[in-house]
């Protein structure tokens, strides 16, 4: 049996690590945000974080293709300046994995920060650590849990996207097929075989990170404020 092409699948851990790279410098301050503010708007910025969980990946997958066009203003903006367009490449792949993977980085990271409490933060600021010191040396050591969740669910679920990478990304080998249309596209044309190992790997590679996670999160402390 020939093996199977493997540039999906480094094409999908490619989108994979960038995605969470950009989604916890994104997702820090965010749910920091959410975690300490008691405003009228923390309800909605909380609902629009979580629409990925409900909204059909098509459904926004298809509207990020129209904002994304080279019709649209931000993306008749990115072609003029790059000469390339944000949909049917790799870029348009990273911000459309960024807004569908959104939830999965924000929601862990704000339990965490909110199970916090203030203690922490009162006691460094008692010892006149400024907010930028305590943030990085006493809100991320005790946060780690948070992190290490957030940063393997994202990373994770960006592999496992298809419909929004589909719309956005189309198919074109080597630039925005990842796995998960591969293994369409195999059974698409009765290719079973490879599809049977492209979704195994799949399969066994979503186990263990859920293994992991869980395994993970009893040897770090709750802390809680």
């Amino acid at each position: 049996m020939e093996l199977p092409d493997l540039a999906p699948l480094w094409l999908t851990l490619r989108l994979a690590a960038v995605t969470t790279g950009v989604l916890l410098l994104i997702g820090t301050p965010l749910a920091w945000w959410l975690a300490q503010s008691r405003g009228r708007m923390k309800p909605i910025i909380e609902a629009i974080t979580a629409l990925p969980l409900v909204l059909p990946p098509t459904v926004l997958g298809f509207y990020l293709l129209i904002f994304l066009s080279p019709s649209a203003p931000l993306g008749a903006a990115w072609r003029d300046v790059t000469g390339d367009t944000l949909t049917f490449s790799f870029t348009g792949l990273v911000v459309a994995s960024c807004l569908y993977s959104l939830p999965f980085m924000v929601q862990p990271l704000q339990s965490a920060f909110e199970a916090l409490g203030r203690a922490p933060l009162e006691a460094a600021a008692s010892l006149r650590a400024g907010p930028w010191d305590a943030f990085f040396s006493v809100v991320l050591p005790m946060s780690a849990r948070g992190y290490l969740t957030a940063t393997v669910l994202s990373f994770a679920h960006t592999i496992g996207e298809f419909g929004v990478v589909l719309m956005v990304g189309g198919n074109i080998p080597g630039k925005t097929k990842v796995i998960s249309i591969a293994i369409y596209e195999h059974v698409e044309t009765i290719n079973y075989s490879e599809a049977h190992v492209l979704s195994a790997g799949l399969l066994v590679f979503s186990f263990l990170i859920l293994l992991f996670v869980y395994s993970m999160n009893r040897r770090f402390p709750v802390h809680v404020g």
